[in-house]
């Protein structure tokens, strides 16, 4: 999908590559090889940094050339229930316009649409740069007070009653949580980079930070920092919570075999005493009222032997 869009501080317009004008923003998502070429000669783009981003596995960087800066950076995504995800966002500023990239549709650029035309301004590249990476850090501390609190829901649930289901959950937060902490800690590394260009004199047609946009910008590495710590405290969180269930879970299965051994034990009893009593040969009390005697002693060493057993705490 390619959309083109040029801002005025009160509208946000679409355009097409027959009116695209200076300031404009060209948005990519998951686009093909024709849309491509279409940016690439339009704006001079180099094709590489144009397909970036299209590789899931690519790494939070920066790539300098005279007249581009690429800024790839890894974005949050919820793919559904318990299910988190980092993917790829590329930015590329020009001498005219700034592009983003990407695979999928995505909450980050969602809120830079036609119905909220004040909050952004497209030929303010510098800013709206810095704009969609507060986004970005911004999303990533309102997933993780999600996963705090689906974790919580699920330990309730595990005190109640120990399911594969709820086991499962928690491996994928962990899993998630572990995407995240990963592309955190590469974020934070391209914030650190796009502050130093501040002193660079190789970009300065091409990246220019004012004193807001500055603020702005430690902003973005302030949330960063803290969604990097919050990543880390429940990771820490959530493993001490699966070892503890493991373990509990492994207490209950002990439980259970003792006291199913305790229960073969007892039942043996009875069947060793019949047993022996029901031989073809003289025994004691095999006359007179041998079946009674019999039941009351299997009874006996029956009860002797559970009251044994629960003396030692196998019941």
């Amino acid at each position: 999908m390619l959309k083109i869009y040029r801002s005025n501080c009160t509208h946000l317009y679409e355009l097409t590559f027959q009116t695209l004008e200076k300031g404009a923003w060209i948005n990519l998502i998951n686009p093909n090889a024709e849309e491509l070429e279409q940016v690439a000669a339009a704006t001079g783009t180099p094709l590489d940094f144009l397909k970036a981003a299209l590789d899931e596995e690519e790494r939070s960087r920066t790539e300098l050339d005279e007249n581009h800066i690429l800024v790839i950076t890894n974005i949050p995504i919820m793919r559904g229930n318990d299910i988190y995800d980092a993917l790829p966002l590329s930015i590329i500023l020009t001498p005219e316009y700034i592009i983003t990239v990407c695979l999928e549709t995505n909450e980050v650029l969602a809120d830079f649409n036609p119905e909220n035309p004040r909050a952004f301004s497209t030929f303010k590249k510098t800013r709206f740069l810095f704009q969609i990476l507060y986004k970005s850090a911004t999303l990533y501390l309102k997933y993780l007070k999600q996963i705090n609190r689906r974790t919580d829901e699920i330990e309730r649930y595990l005190r109640r009653s120990m399911q594969n289901e709820e086991i499962f959950q928690l491996l994928e937060l962990q899993k998630g949580l572990t995407y995240f902490a990963a592309s955190l800690r590469s974020n934070g590394i391209v914030l650190e980079k796009l502050l130093r260009l501040r002193s660079t004199s190789q970009v300065q047609h091409l990246i220019k930070i004012y004193e807001e946009d500055e603020d702005l910008l430690e902003d973005v590495i302030i949330e960063n920092k803290q969604a990097i710590e919050m990543v880390e405290m429940y990771s820490h969180i959530l493993n001490g919570m699966m070892d503890t269930f493991t373990s509990i879970i492994s207490n209950n299965l002990n439980r259970v075999m003792k006291f199913l051994a305790s229960m073969t034990i007892i039942l043996a009893i009875p069947t060793m005493v019949s047993s022996f009593m029901g031989m073809n040969v003289d025994v004691p009390f095999g006359v007179n009222g041998g079946f009674v005697y019999t039941l009351l002693f299997a009874a006996l060493v029956t009860a002797l032997s559970a009251f044994g057993l629960w003396r030692k705490g196998m019941f």
